[in-house]
């Protein structure tokens, strides 16, 4: 795919209204700021800054996911910028240094080919890796919940060897669900809901399935769809100081349960064991800070330095040191692990080996974590039209904000990082944004809806808002939630309101005060949380 042309960043900093207009006016008709009159310098109000003055763009355009922040600019890294930029969107393979090192077993060819646009990818009707955009991985676990100890995000492998599934053979079907209200409003306007049920044979699964060293059978295994979370805006969230997300989680357990396994009693049950911080990225909130350096070890098979070894399970390598296929031509593509001339032996051993060459230098990463940490979140939109201005009161009103929590100031953003590359607090390796006013719309919490074919154990974070109005443009599609199973805003909103056996949903009382709203009121809401 070619990249597309990004315009300069630098009309961020311009500060009279005036030029921002220009600047938006041309690259976006439907963007609407206020005009100011002529020769009047007036400052947007906070709000329109969803990422704070160091964390916004003013490009609504289809490269608006893909900007760096100013503090990118401020702090003079715009080419490492661009350098972490070039490795998320270059394919890897396995000899064109520095892009050598995916396989032997990988999950995409490279990372943009999952998050297209440097979003999350639309809903998939067949599970292929090699599809551009598909972005959605398979949890696969047994009845608790609990992953399957062969699951691995990798589906694809180099010769000689085989992933750990076959694609091909699993099975996605969309059904139609009903919910207590019939699918329709009050005023009798309808709405549809689908949700996934995900299926593989017996012969579909390359290593067989176990958890803890003990088989599990496969009528016994639950499936589900899992999309990867958008980019941008996330060293901005890993900016919030962790003791205001600690008060977060203190005031909201007053209310209603939450997570047991992340929070209990007013504290942290669980925090990350590596960076000894609290949870706050992910779907499951099972990251603590967004790096690149273990995703690409985990994901590509990408060596480094204190990532050595191949990342491939156990079972995976004693199922592939016994198969007379890959026997039979191991020492063909590995000719230098002819160790013992035992070829179950060496496959084997080159699998649990610790000693692979790095293939990948630490400032590479170091140029990830600048992009990543340096992405700018869209700025709002068409904040002053009139529905929109009533959406924002009803979503207030009705209780949305509940969880959706608008607005967050940084901390002093001492990035906190354990790795080897020996990052210090204020390091100037690292864009920082200290105590920026930012609009994401959630509260970093974890909470149930109880949907049909949840999550595998039931607790979701909130995710944040800010940009998804801009996702069509940028990634061609509108699918929302997890697993991408809402078509659009409204599907997404009712989908909050689940009641069955087990639980109630979290948010069923403020979605029971959406659908009683009238239809340009429900129309306002939409039309306002595509515009944050």
């Amino acid at each position: 795919m070619k990249k597309r042309m990004k315009k300069s960043t630098s009309f961020l900093f311009l500060t009279t209204m005036t030029m921002i207009w220009g600047s938006l006016a041309a690259c976006h008709d439907d963007v609407n700021l206020p005009k100011p009159n002529p020769g009047e310098k007036t400052e947007l109000a906070d709000e329109w800054y969803a990422g704070g003055k160091l964390g916004t763009t003013f490009n609504a355009t289809a490269s608006a996911y893909e900007d760096p922040t100013p503090a990118i600019e401020e702090a003079g890294l715009e080419y490492q910028f661009k350098m972490g930029e070039y490795f998320f969107e270059r394919p890897y393979n396995s000899s064109t240094r520095p892009f050598n090192g995916r396989g032997p077993l990988y999950s995409r060819p490279s990372c943009e080919s999952c998050h297209c646009g440097y979003g999350h990818g639309w809903r998939i009707t067949r599970f292929d890796p090699k599809q551009w955009g598909n972005s959605t991985e398979l949890e696969i676990c047994n009845s608790d919940g609990d992953l399957l100890s062969f699951f691995s995000p990798k589906f694809q492998g180099m010769p000689p060897f085989k992933s750990y599934l076959d694609p091909a053979k699993v099975k996605i079907t969309w059904k139609e669900y009903v919910d207590d209200w019939g699918n329709a409003f009050p005023d009798g306007e309808h709405y549809s809901l689908i949700y996934p049920e995900v299926e593989i044979p017996e012969d579909g699964y390359y290593v067989k399935p176990s958890h803890n060293g003990k088989p599990v059978d496969v009528k016994d295994i639950t499936i589900r769809l899992k999309n990867a979370i958008p980019f941008f805006g996330n060293g901005l969230i890993g900016a919030i100081d962790d003791d205001s997300l600690l008060l977060q989680w203190q005031r909201e357990e007053a209310h209603v349960p939450l997570d047991p396994t992340r929070f209990k009693n007013g504290q942290w049950a669980a925090i990350d064991p590596i960076t000894k911080l609290p949870f706050r990225f992910g779907h499951f909130l099972d990251l603590s800070t967004f790096t690149w350096d273990v995703q690409h070890w985990a994901n590509f098979n990408v060596t480094r330095k204190g990532h050595t070894n191949i990342n491939v399970t156990k079972e995976y390598a004693l199922t592939a040191s016994k198969d007379p296929e890959v026997q039979k031509v191991f020492y063909k593509y590995y000719p230098e692990w002819k160790k013992t001339g035992n070829p179950e032996k060496d496959i084997y051993n080159y699998f649990m080996s610790d000693d692979h060459p790095i293939e990948m230098k630490d400032g590479d990463y170091l140029n990830y974590m600048v992009w990543l940490r340096g992405l700018a979140v869209p700025a709002a939109r068409n904040l002053d039209d009139p529905a929109v201005q009533r959406g924002k009161q009803l979503f207030t009103e009705i209780g949305c904000a509940t969880c959706h929590r608008p607005m967050w100031i940084t901390g002093n953003d001492l990035f906190k990082y354990p790795g080897d590359l020996n990052f210090t607090p204020n390091d100037a390796r690292l864009p920082h944004y200290p105590k920026q006013k930012i609009w994401p719309y959630t509260d970093l919490v974890s909470h149930r809806l109880y949907m049909k074919n949840d999550v595998r154990k039931g607790w979701i974070r909130t995710p944040p808002l800010w940009g998804k109005g801009l996702m069509k443009v940028c990634t061609g599609h509108d699918d929302r939630l997890y697993d991408a199973r809402a078509r659009n805003v409204i599907e997404a909103i009712m989908w909050h309101g689940c009641s069955r056996e087990g639980g109630v949903s979290h948010a069923r009382w403020t979605t029971k005060k959406f659908r009683e709203l009238k239809k340009e009121d429900r129309q306002a809401i939409v039309k306002f949380i595509e515009s944050i």
